[in-house]
């Protein structure tokens, strides 16, 4: 294995469940009883299976996904629509995304993230016509996109539509879109994605905040606030670990989930905040070698569709934190609290691995 990314990725999965473990100690006790169920359950259910299945997948030719890359999408796909049958999916927080199976709850999402990277990889590695002709390349990407965007909006999720756009348009890019091709797409995005904005009171309030902080402090806006009020007590060096008065005095709302960037500035400060910035800056760039040393495009690509996805959903989740973008409730990977998440990511790095192994 690649041990600078292998001891990179460790080492985020310690910060974040040091991190969980006391951003969730206040509403642990008050919903399930133990202050540290949420750094349990993700230690026991997504980071341990997680390595696992990441070890296991470092030891299988990374050319064996790309044979099977349309199946796989149609698996992920096929859950995605279970959500939307009674009895098996599952509204949580208004939002009908998970499904339970065997007594077993997860995001079919997540697992369509990885299958995705695989498709499209194994789509514009095998043939360059592809990238660049409207009737074999770009037609096809809308309509496997757009399929998957309307399934997402079903649900609703505007977050994981936004980094499913993002991983498709990463790889596109690198395979060697033309940049005209490019604009028409990127056009078209922005039409769609403003429509959805407008069509939705709560999105579109959601953009008012972001440009506006004090439009509804006590409603839309409050979160974002928090959030900031969060990230400037901790100053340079934190209040202390396990000491955040946002926690303890329950104003910060989602601390495991989508605010918790707001939880290490707090505790930790500039530099605590800092130095988890600086982990995935260090984690893309030894993504990014490994795609430099691929043995071939398909590699090359799916290496960058996984790079993608990774830095733009910690770039969104960040962003929204500190009052630089919209909140879109999208966690950030390794840290926030998500079973489906973490395994998905870990077993995408095990691919990753092969990949370096053989590169």
């Amino acid at each position: 294995m690649d041990k600078k990314l292998l001891w990179t990725t460790i080492i985020l999965i310690v910060f974040g469940l040091i991190i969980l473990s006391s951003a969730g100690i206040k509403d642990g006790q008050e919903r399930f009883g133990s202050s540290y169920y949420y750094v349990k359950h993700q230690l026991l259910f997504a980071v341990l299976p997680g390595l696992a299945a990441m070890f296991i997948l470092s030891k299988v030719d990374y050319r064996y996904w790309k044979k099977f890359s349309l199946p796989l999408l149609f698996l992920a796909l096929g859950l995605m629509i279970m959500v939307f049958v009674p009895g098996i999916g599952l509204k949580i927080n208004n939002a009908q995304s998970w499904i339970r199976i065997f007594g077993r709850t997860f995001q079919p999402a997540e697992l369509l993230k990885i299958t995705l990277v695989i498709y499209f990889a194994a789509w514009f590695g095998g043939r360059a016509e592809r990238v660049r002709n409207w009737a074999y390349g770009i037609i096809p990407f809308f309509i496997v996109v757009g399929f998957i965007g309307l399934l997402l909006m079903l649900q609703p999720d505007l977050g994981t539509l936004i980094i499913v756009v993002a991983i498709a348009m990463g790889i596109y890019i690198v395979a060697g879109v033309k940049w005209k091709d490019f604009a028409i797409m990127a056009l078209v995005g922005v039409l769609i994605f403003g429509s959805l904005i407008a069509l939705e009171p709560y999105r579109l309030n959601r953009i008012k905040t972001f440009l506006n902080p004090s439009f509804d402090p006590r409603g839309a806006s409050y979160q974002v606030n928090q959030s900031m009020i969060s990230i400037g007590s901790g100053g340079l060096f934190g209040v202390g670990y396990g000491k955040s008065t946002q926690i303890y005095g329950s104003f910060l709302p989602e601390p495991v989930g989508d605010s918790i960037f707001a939880v290490v500035a707090e505790e930790l400060g500039l530099v605590g905040a800092g130095s988890l910035i600086v982990l995935f800056l260090l984690q893309c760039f030894f993504l990014t070698n490994i795609a430099r040393h691929a043995s071939d495009k398909f590699a090359k690509l799916y290496v960058m569709g996984i790079t993608t996805w990774i830095m733009a959903q910690t770039f969104i989740n960040i962003a929204a934190a500190t009052g630089l973008g919209p909140i879109t409730g999208l966690p950030l990977p390794f840290v926030s609290y998500g079973g489906t998440a973490m395994f998905a990511l870990l077993s995408s790095l095990g691919i990753v691995f092969n990949i370096s192994k053989r590169g």
